[in-house]
């Protein structure tokens, strides 16, 4: 795809400004990273407070008479006992129950769900939503406002004076609030492991209200570079990466996504797959992985043992605060239990690695005092 050919979220062009890298991320142009380097910012991230751009993503409202037990027959998550002003991470399934995205599920208001969906996969999602719930729920793609992320120890330091409402929230509570006199939608989330907000922000008011922001100087740009490593260091996947449609989200590490309530109804796709694999395990797990030296192992790398392939590295890459190389990636289901032994393929070498619980780097979402 040509640069011509890319897509611009409304902040592309403060993002160059600001000294972005851009390049072509899910068929748009967006900041990989800025000047300081994908380390620093990295670093930046986790002890003060970074600013993403995450337009990318596709935001949907789904309504209808009943849009949460709509939306229950294509995902595991309990959609029906989501209150009012809260979140809920969830994952989009096949008809057999492979993983066929994640997304987040709210309700800010009563005007439906709100859905946030990958971008790399907002069309599939949106078609398999669209097709499945013909007729018993509408889904409505948001196509006039932006998304970003604050992400870090010090944003709501930081927004106890721009959004002080905002900061009374808990991790994965959401709801209107006004940011620079715009109405604006926030979640007390993030995908980096850290505490702060994602905020959907009016397209034609998006760059002025992060100018306001990134006036404060605890807040910098942040590229896609740092954020994938903030998420690996905390044990996040990468959607089409880190589980594809021929995972479960048992064997994708995401049991704690399918909740008793459900595994009780069985009624939704591949209910029954999942269960057995609950009690027999699934052939592969995905695992946390940690390379003995100081060679990462990225996505593709083989996993051996005993000269046998045994599995494959999804995520890796070296972690700036965990202070070296770790990796995510599926192994046989025998092999899965933390400490086992390893070897990974790194340019034609066996290097020793061991199976690590994750996260690698503590998660500090807000949880309220005294948490």
């Amino acid at each position: 795809m040509t640069d011509q050919n890319l897509a611009s979220t409304p902040l592309k062009s403060l993002m160059e400004e600001l000294g972005g890298k851009m390049v072509p991320f899910a068929g748009y142009s967006m900041p990989v990273q800025f000047a300081a380097g994908v380390r620093k910012e990295h670093i930046w991230t986790r002890e003060n407070c970074g600013l993403f751009d995450v337009s990318h993503m596709g935001q949907a409202r789904l309504r209808g008479d009943d849009p949460a037990k709509a939306l229950e027959t294509i995902v595991p998550g309990n959609m029906q006992g989501l209150a009012a002003n809260m979140q809920r991470y969830t994952v989009l399934l096949n008809d057999d129950g492979g993983i066929i995205d994640d997304l987040m599920v709210s309700r800010p208001d009563d005007d439906g769900l709100m859905l946030v969906v990958n971008a790399a996969c907002k069309d599939k999602d949106y078609q398999r939503i669209t097709t499945a719930l013909a007729g018993i729920a509408e889904l409505e793609p948001i196509n006039d406002r932006a998304l970003i992320a604050v992400q870090g120890p010090k944003t709501a330091e930081i927004f106890a004076k721009f959004m002080p409402a905002a900061c009374d929230m808990v991790f994965m509570q959401c709801g209107h609030f006004t940011l620079f006199g715009h109405d604006v939608i926030v979640s007390r989330s993030g995908y980096t492991g850290e505490d702060g907000f994602e905020i959907s922000l009016p397209s034609a008011h998006a760059e002025e209200i992060v100018r306001e922001i990134l006036a404060d100087q605890r807040v910098k740009p942040i590229g896609l570079g740092a954020r994938d490593s903030l998420r690996l260091e905390v044990g996040l996947c990468l959607s089409g990466h880190d589980f594809t449609e021929d995972h479960t989200p048992i064997s994708a590490g995401l049991a704690w996504a399918v909740p008793k309530i459900r595994r009780e109804r069985k009624n939704f796709p591949g209910a029954t797959r999942m269960l057995q694999e609950l009690t027999a395990e699934p052939e592969d797990i995905r695992v946390g992985i940690c390379p003995d030296g100081k060679a990462p192992a990225r996505e593709g790398t083989e996993i051996f043992k005993d000269g046998i392939r045994v599995g494959q590295v999804t995520s890796g890459g070296f972690g700036p605060t965990f202070g070296g190389p770790v990796s995510m990636g599926y192994v046989r289901a025998d092999l899965a239990n933390i400490g086992s032994k390893v070897d990974l393929l790194i340019r034609g070498k066996n290097y020793p690695a061991t199976i690590t619980k994750m996260p690698f780097v503590a998660q500090n979402y807000y949880r309220g005092k005294g948490a």
